[in-house]
């Protein structure tokens, strides 16, 4: 059945296309009700895509340009890394993209899918404002938002939104400013002092104050733990716990296929050091 609820998820990436790239892709096919937007300056890309997924073109230059335009002040993105402190923003700069959708999301690249719908359901995303799949602070890598104004301009709320998109420091906004630490020890955000006012800091305080309901659980795994299996759509740990996704922020830096990945296998392993075919692997995966 298909859900009544439309969801985007939009991520912009700039430079080369990376190798996890394809394993990105791959699992967005399985997830059909998702339409994705990638965003992005490599135009030399010519694999075919799944018919619910889009490649944007678009240089830095016209995403300041638009951002300047839809901001109303004049904005400074000169490298790409800096577009995370953009992320909350997306609902107004992508607001062509975006209109006509129920949720949207911001995204990263490096993750791989499991089953989208199985977490974010109907019911969910009728009785929040903003979903995070971590319990203990916002994720850039996946962070939904009901397609609202109220909830497009959350950012607005930060006493220091112009600051943090006018020059050219990175500073997290997306996020904690930095203080994941804090706040997955479990702090208020009174509690937790930082350079500017952050995402996470202005979602706490405005759930404190009824303007907003928010949704915080843990749905994703991250760093090298192994004992995850892909399978046909679906993404499990240690055999018989499903999960969202797989954030490969970790294993990225330690991986890359030695050769180009010419077909995905309908079923994969992922250990700590590696992603292997496991038809054709020896890698035993405990509990899978």
């Amino acid at each position: 059945m298909k859900p009544d609820k439309s969801l985007a998820l939009l991520v912009c990436y700039f430079g080369k296309l990376p190798w996890y790239f394809d394993y990105f892709v791959y699992s967005c096919k399985y997830n059909p009700t998702v339409d994705f937007f990638i965003i992005t300056d490599n135009i030399d890309f010519c694999k075919p895509l799944p018919k619910n997924v889009n490649l944007i073109y678009k240089t830095l230059d016209e995403i300041s340009i638009l951002a300047t335009e839809r901001l109303g002040f004049p904005v400074c993105i000169s490298y790409g890394y800096k577009l995370c402190d953009f992320k909350p923003a997306y609902g107004i700069i992508f607001s062509d993209i975006l209109k006509g959708y129920d949720w949207w999301g911001h995204i990263d690249l490096d993750i791989i899918f499991g089953d989208i719908r199985t977490f974010m359901t109907d019911e969910l995303l009728s009785s929040y404002d903003l979903v995070s799949v971590r319990p203990d602070w916002l994720p850039g890598c996946f962070l939904l938002f009901k397609n609202t104004e109220k909830t497009n301009t959350l950012f607005t709320h930060s006493k220091d939104f112009k600051k943090v998109f006018s020059n050219d420091k990175h500073y997290c906004f997306d996020e904690t400013n930095f203080a994941h630490d804090d706040f997955t020890d479990g702090k208020s955000y009174l509690d937790v002092n930082t350079e500017i006012e952050s995402m996470m800091h202005v979602v706490k305080r405005l759930e404190g104050a009824g303007y907003i309901k928010s949704y915080f659980d843990l749905h994703i795994i991250e760093g090298v733990p192994g004992k995850l299996k892909w399978e046909n759509g679906k993404l499990y740990y240690r055999g018989k716990y499903e999960i969202l996704l797989y954030h490969l922020i970790s294993l990225k830096k330690s991986y890359t296929p030695k050769n180009n990945l010419i077909k995905i296998p309908g079923s994969f392993a992922i250990s700590p050091s590696k992603i292997y075919n496991i038809k054709n692997s020896k890698i035993v995966v405990d509990g899978l």
